[in-house]
């Protein structure tokens, strides 16, 4: 619940006035009983039809300036809730933009897509009810007590008997709705992720006929959130029918005990009827309270949750030049001894206990001069990307060090790190943007650059080719355009700015030998004094790099030329031979 009030805050003049404008109609609600009280056991017997009149006009005025202030409150607390939750996602959403990447790992993609969505709907269905039903319900109640005190007092301790004990039962049920709140989330998370995995794969699911399998791996996740809403619902909904059972009884007294005292002269007649309508005024305070706790429960689970990732450190250290290590060689690009394990720098991310991992890097050491290139080879999982991870500082090493132009990367400002790079890495995202936006990326690159860009990447044939040219729009994940285009809109994007640092993360698996050869020739000519580094599974890719890195099961087994490697590393030469072989066939 900090997160709510710490945003309310931010809003405090606003949310005050809301507040007040609310108090005000609360107090003209309260007045509208009152006044009929006295019309009935005042004005009536008076036998004065104009003080009838004034009077009812009076209350009739009550009754409209009461509902313009509700509704005037009600859309001040509508706007200042969207306001916050506004401020809530914009907030979320550039935390998640800095987590490293063992912190985005550690929550998951699943959690904090509904942490942007059903949470901070939750958060903005809070902070609306504070600033509404949080000040009516009170006032109902309290206001409804205190004037029934003032009018009868045996009566209203009727009333004051019954209170505690339904405010126990809602405080009772509430705490122990938060916790099952929060599960509920959790399952939530689980749906969202079997939901992306099952949009994003939904080829592969129809390919292989998986279609049965997938719906009821989908209907169990489905069942055990139902289950957990139901009991989560289930303990909330306890105080509701207790209330109204109480509620129904202590109406049957007041009207009971009413009327033998109206009866022996007592009370008037016209107490009684304000008495039961003050007596319905609180019971909806009573259930406006049990609302509110329901409310609350589910939204102090949601922040909660959101709290967990705004709280969440992003900023990566940055080491002094004497705490940084300091790089064997003056090579541009160097490791020395690397060791990574996946997950083992997540602690600060909730849901990571710490447990030790299988290592994706062992002991990576390798160097490359300024406009040099490097070629990164190896089966599936060998830990390429990975590699490339470490360089761009997406996570911290295990061990060793990594080093940029003499520096290590830890030294750096993350964007002063980053800016040196162009990349396109390995299943990439096309946005759902015009080709010109997605090759310029928001960086008001010329048209001149765009074109340079998209014919070093052989784009330009097929860009030529649409009647929009660079203007024709993708669709969402690129779905209108084959994989061999896509790739090389992604390879124009990562060579538009020059970088100094080029990294091709399996950026031509989709295209043919001839068209990557061609792109390969064209980087070479264009952007030699950017260093290369290629991630690729085709010897041919990478055979004439400076440098081939070979890796098998995060582990180098081979480093040096084409030449080189063909007669030191059976591996590659095996992977050569086949691969030629076939292309030879």
């Amino acid at each position: 619940m900090k997160l709510i009030f710490r945003y309310l805050g931010q809003y405090k003049k606003t949310v005050l006035l809301a507040v007040f404008i609310k108090l005000m109609a609360s107090f003209c609600e309260l007045a509208l009983p009152y006044i009929f009280e006295h019309i009935v056991d005042n004005v009536v017997p008076s036998g004065d039809l104009f003080l009838v009149i004034v009077w009812g006009l009076g209350m009739f005025a009550a009754a409209i300036i009461c509902r313009t202030l509700n509704v005037t409150a009600n859309r001040r607390a509508v706007d200042n809730a969207h306001h916050i939750s506004y401020d809530v996602r914009q907030a979320l959403f550039r935390k998640t933009s800095n987590l490293t990447g063992s912190q985005f790992d550690a929550f998951g993609l699943p959690s904090l897509i509904s942490r942007m969505t059903s949470d901070s709907y939750n958060v903005q269905s809070a902070v609306q009810q504070f600033q509404t039903l949080c000040v009516r319900a009170p006032m109902m109640l309290l206001g409804g007590v205190i004037v029934s005190l003032t009018m009868d007092v045996h009566l209203a301790m009727i009333l004051v008997v019954m209170l505690p004990v339904l405010i126990a039962v809602i405080l009772f049920v509430s705490s122990r709705g938060i916790p099952l709140y929060k599960t509920v989330q959790g399952k939530l998370d689980n749906i969202v992720r079997i939901m992306r995995e099952n949009i994003t794969g939904i080829r592969v699911v129809k390919a292989l006929s998986k279609e049965e399998y997938e719906k009821r791996r989908f209907a169990v996740a489905n069942e055990e959130m139902t289950r957990s809403d139901i009991k989560a619902a289930t303990i909330m909904a306890i105080p509701s029918p207790l209330m109204q059972m109480c509620l129904n009884g202590g109406l049957t007294l007041v009207v009971l005990i009413g009327a033998g005292r109206v009866n022996d002269g007592l009370m008037k007649p016209g107490v009684i009827l304000a008495f039961l309508t003050y007596f319905n005024m609180i019971t909806m305070g009573v259930m406006g309270l049990s609302r509110i706790f329901m409310t609350m429960s589910k939204a102090s689970a949601s922040a909660d949750r959101i709290d967990a990732v705004l709280q969440t450190d992003t900023t990566q250290s940055i080491l002094s030049g004497e705490e940084a290590l300091t790089p064997q060689g003056d090579e541009f690009i160097r490791f020395e001894h690397v060791d990574f394990s996946y997950g083992e720098d997540s602690g600060d991310a909730e849901g990571f206990h710490g447990e030790s991992r299988e290592k994706a890097l062992s002991d990576i050491s390798f160097a490359i001069r300024k406009g040099e290139s490097l070629g990164i080879i190896g089966p599936t999982g060998c830990g390429k990307t990975t590699i490339i991870n470490l360089l761009m500082h997406f996570y911290d090493a295990t061990a060793g060090g990594i080093f940029v132009d003499g520096k290590d990367v830890r030294c750096y400002e993350k964007d002063e790190l980053r800016r040196r790079f162009g990349a396109a890495f390995q299943n990439d995202m096309i946005f759902k943007d015009t080709l010109r936006e997605n090759i310029d990326f928001g960086r008001g690159l010329s048209e001149a650059i765009l074109r340079q860009a998209v014919r070093d990447a052989m784009a330009v044939e097929f860009v030529d080719s649409l009647a929009e040219g660079l203007d024709y729009e993708a669709s969402i994940k690129g779905a209108n355009l084959s994989g061999g285009q896509k790739q090389r809109i992604l390879v124009a994007r990562a060579l538009a700015a020059s970088p100094e640092i080029l990294i091709l993360d399996d950026a031509s698996s989709a295209l043919d030998y001839k068209t990557d050869a061609a792109m390969r020739k064209a980087i070479r000519q264009h952007h030699a004094d950017s260093t290369l580094i290629m991630i690729a599974q085709r010897v041919s890719s990478v055979m004439n790099m400076d440098k081939i890195l070979v890796l098998d099961n995060g582990n180098c087994i081979g480093y040096g030329t084409h030449e080189e490697l063909l007669d030191a590393c059976p591996a590659y030469r095996e992977t050569y031979e086949i691969q030629m072989g076939a292309i030879a066939g």
